[in-house]
């Protein structure tokens, strides 16, 4: 049998595969039609990317290899995938097969790649990726340490596979475990393995995945498959960047749930912000449903699974399982009381299975190896790996996925390659906005990263947003914008988020505006426990932490807002005011040229001066200056 045509859109019908032979003669016939030593130019076009001109970059190297005149023999294909995880050095472009990396590549570069790479088979210097502090740069991808360090298994066809054709994800085992389950094993068993696997959420609860299956199981009537895909946090991409570069593992994933529990209906519930990863899901359900992956009689079994698409638009509550199953309905997305659990009573009423994005991904090696397997990566209450949206005060921002258990050190200076500009690390704020911001430098920076660890220390993992802060970082107002969020996002259902939430803000403000009063840190304490205590879904029992956790280890910060009215990571600008040392000062001119509203005076090699009553305290002075000799007053 032929593979199908690899151009983006619905497989031919007549390809449809009659049973799990078909399929792996399928595999087979795309096996060998495709030679591993054939070159190839892989550009990343996922969303960061593309935002960066990765698609320009795409059109601007075909145009060059036809207009070089490449000989045939050492002409490579152009392949475009998902997201590579690499985000601050996009648009990446990887040759195959010598795994050579280039960074931050521009389509004035693609002549040169052609020329010099392609067909000299020579190195172009300046687009290596560089570690921070190192002599040299690195040539090739497994030589880089952001990726190197890494165990992904979630992520590992991304950056090797075009989402938009499946023949792709098939050559790499794409429904192979949908196949072996159909045919070797009972719905009974595989939920065995999954629970065998200590597989918990990925979404931020940790619930056991497998205890949710077979409570689900257990339930009479029609019952729903549903993946979460509303993913709400600040600076986190995982779900995005999945549903974006291979979204056939979590179809499988979602197949192999319906299978287990006796379902023959599924929904994705995608934020309406991520149109790529719509155009990607509805590609690939297409795709799949021709090719009889996923509709009426898989693979000749019997089994049915369908699945279609929600758009959600856009309410961070939605990401709680009960508010989105009433969106997914078509009413207000507010959350319930969960008196009833939704695999008893979900979308519709039914039985219902929710899982998130990442949840579902894992699924399909763990059928495929075992439970056994997924479960001696990790620890034993957090077992398999975890992908994390790294960002911030980092010099590596990107996507990665490491073992559960692995330091917050070795992910934030091993893989993260540490802070830039030579700033001290403060803070790694974990969970998304209702996670706590855990400090680093003296007492936590070998903890493990997993659900038990990070709930000792009055965080959670979350979903997996992991943002780095450093010195110049203000805990105050970190604490301000996380509640900020909240307030704006809270369905204001119930009086302790809605109001506790607002009073919260109002507080934290003043505070940050230097009209801070004795005793408003014992009451946002108060008024914190009281919110996560009383409120009525998740969103709201943890949405004080970002508060109670900068209280608890950064008090020394609230104290000098309120009692000496500075702040001294010169954030809150009423708070502070920026002075030159004219110990240190060069007279470079630097911050005079740089200074927007010519505050800054002096002449060539002598001390310079700042005019407070012109100063607009924008930083730009600050961030200059070479010499270290503009302090925060």
């Amino acid at each position: 049998m032929a593979p199908a045509s690899t151009s983006p859109g619905m497989a031919p019908a007549s390809q449809r595969l009659n049973s799990v032979e078909e399929l792996e003669r399928y595999r087979q016939a795309i096996l060998d039609a495709r030679d591993p030593e054939t070159p190839r130019i892989i550009v990343c076009c996922g969303t960061g990317c593309q935002a960066s001109g990765s698609v320009e970059v795409a059109e601007a190297i075909k145009k060059a290899l036809a207009e070089a005149q490449v000989e045939a023999r050492v002409l490579p294909d152009i392949k475009t995938t998902g997201c590579h995880g690499f985000c601050s050095r996009g648009p990446l472009v990887i040759i195959e097969p010598k795994d050579i990396f280039y960074q931050r590549v521009k389509p004035e570069d693609a002549a040169e790649i052609v020329e010099q790479t392609v067909k000299g088979g020579e190195l172009i210097k300046r687009l290596l990726y560089k570690p921070q502090d190192a002599k040299e740069p690195l040539a090739t991808t497994h030589e880089i340490p952001f990726y190197a360090k890494q165990n992904r298994q979630v992520l590992k066809n991304i950056g090797h596979i075009d989402p938009f054709v499946i023949d792709d994800a098939i050559e790499r085992g794409a429904y192979r475990a949908l196949a072996k389950a159909l045919t070797q094993m009972t719905p009974q068993q595989v939920t065995h393995e999954v629970a065998t696997s200590k597989l918990r959420g990925r979404g931020g609860a940790g619930f056991p995945t497998g205890l949710k299956w077979e409570s689900c199981a257990a339930q009479p009537g029609p019952r729903f498959v549903i993946c979460n895909a509303d993913e709400g946090d600040p600076g986190a991409f995982m779900d995005r960047s999945l549903l974006e570069g291979d979204p056939h593992s979590v179809l499988e994933g979602m197949a192999l749930s319906a299978y287990a529990i006796g379902s023959e209906r599924g929904f994705v519930y995608v934020r309406m912000e991520y149109p790529l990863a719509v155009r990607t899901l509805v590609n690939a359900i297409r795709q799949a449903e021709a090719l009889g992956l996923l509709g009426d009689n898989i693979l000749g079994t019997g089994f049915n699974f369908h699945l279609s698409i929600s758009t959600g638009a856009g309410a961070f509550v939605c990401g709680e399982s009960s508010a989105l199953m009433s969106s997914l309905e078509g009413k207000v997305g507010r959350p319930r009381a969960k008196y009833i659990r939704s695999v008893e009573k979900g979308f519709r009423d039914s039985p219902s299975n929710l899982n998130n994005v990442e949840t579902f991904a894992n699924i399909p090696e763990i059928v495929t190896r075992g439970g056994e397997w997924y479960r001696s990566i990790g620890t034993e209450r957090s077992t398999g790996t975890k992908v994390f949206a790294m960002t911030g005060n980092v010099y590596n921002v990107g996507l990665v996925e490491v073992p559960m258990g692995m330091s917050l050190r070795e992910i934030v200076y091993g893989i993260g390659g540490g802070i830039p500009n030579k700033k001290e690390l403060k803070a790694v704020q974990t969970g998304g906005p209702s996670g706590g911001c855990v400090p680093i430098p003296k007492k936590f920076l070998d903890i493990q990263m997993g659900f038990g660890k990070l709930a000792e220390i009055g965080s959670m993992m979350g979903s997996g947003g992991l943002i780095v802060m450093d010195e110049d970082t203000c805990m105050v107002d970190v604490s301000r914008y996380f509640i900020n969020f909240l307030v704006e996002e809270s369905c204001g259902q119930c009086t302790p988020c809605r109001e506790g939430l607002t009073r919260m803000l109002e507080i934290l403000t003043r505070i940050t505006q230097g009209e801070g009063r004795v005793g408003d840190v014992e009451l946002l304490e108060e008024i914190g426990q009281f919110t996560n205590t009383f409120s009525l879904c998740g969103l709201g029992t943890s949405a004080a932490n970002p508060v109670l956790s900068t209280i608890r280890y950064f008090r020394e910060e609230y104290d000098q807002h309120i009692l000496e009215h500075k702040c001294p990571a010169g954030v809150c600008k009423p708070l502070f005011h920026y002075e030159i040392d004219p110990e240190k000062c060069t007279g470079c001119g630097v911050c005079r040229r740089r200074c927007p509203a010519g505050a800054v005076s002096g002449e060539k090699k002598k001390p310079h001066l700042i005019d407070q009553a012109l100063c607009i305290k924008c930083s730009e002075c600050y961030r200059g200056c070479k010499f270290d000799s503009i302090r925060i007053m």
